[in-house]
């Protein structure tokens, strides 16, 4: 016949809570409790005021307030120059009139940064606005070197960005854009990640023909003086047979300089 064993009587509630685990279980539980607090209150959206920390600028950034020497050739696209929580507005001194053209860094931060970039370092100062379109009503222009659409570029080009690119059964592509009088766009080839340093303007409902693309990056919209600026720039479009673009404007429209301003 098996005998019973009687098992050791369990620690009292004094022997279980002396004074030495009750401090060390306090310091856990406040421990416990801290980490729980700085994680609601850092994954909160609200609720603090202290600002968000300002990362450095990179030194191989343009100076923003464009003292450095003109560049308009460059070995690859630029670094991240944009500062965070700030809105990037785009002056165009044309001699035409002025244009003000709030840039979308929300949608396409990397077409804002390189624009910026670009501008910065003088690229677009003294560029004609060398190809007019009422076709589709368009004004194109940013191509320093021959002032003309078969311009070479910076020497880089930037990603496609701002929604889904398809290439299509024909080997075409389409994008996510569509376009309205004072946008603000990038040219760009056919292929893929192809725009460089040329932009243009659209200056009436004519530019919704190229929505069936939609591939050309919109990066900013002009105000309402800027679309009457680029209106009456398009007035001064004559035909002429002897242009490659089949005319333009009866006068040279120049962009003197670009000024980048933050809100």
């Amino acid at each position: 016949m098996a005998t019973k064993s009687r098992r050791p009587a369990p620690p009292s509630a004094a022997e279980r809570f002396s004074p030495t685990t009750r401090i060390v279980a306090g310091l856990l539980a406040f421990m416990m409790v801290g980490s729980l607090i700085f994680v609601v209150v850092a994954g909160s959206g609200g609720g603090s005021s202290a600002p968000a920390p300002t990362l450095p600028i990179p030194e191989d950034c343009p100076a923003p307030d464009r003292s450095g020497a003109p560049q308009l050739a460059f070995d690859s696209r630029p670094t991240w120059c944009l500062r965070s929580g700030v809105t990037y507005t785009a002056v165009f001194d044309t001699t035409e009139g002025e244009i003000r053209v709030q840039l979308d860094r929300f949608r396409t931060p990397e077409t804002v940064n390189n624009f910026v970039v670009l501008t910065r370092y003088g690229y677009y100062d003294g560029t004609l606005l060398f190809r007019f379109d009422p076709t589709i009503a368009i004004i194109q222009g940013g191509a320093p070197t021959t002032n003309s659409w078969s311009d070479p570029g910076p020497g880089y080009t930037i990603p496609d960005e701002g929604g889904q690119f398809l290439k299509m059964s024909d080997g075409s592509m389409r994008g996510p854009f569509s376009y309205r009088p004072g946008d603000l766009v990038m040219a760009r080839s056919a292929g893929p990640d192809s725009s460089g340093a040329q932009f243009f303007f659209a200056t009436g409902p004519e530019v919704s023909l190229l929505d069936n693309q939609g591939t050309y990056l919109v990066f900013g919209h002009a105000d309402e003086a800027g679309i009457t600026v680029l209106q009456a720039m398009m007035d001064l479009y004559e035909l002429d047979d002897s242009s490659p673009y089949g005319g333009g404007p009866i006068r040279d429209v120049v962009v003197r300089s670009i000024a980048i301003e933050l809100g």
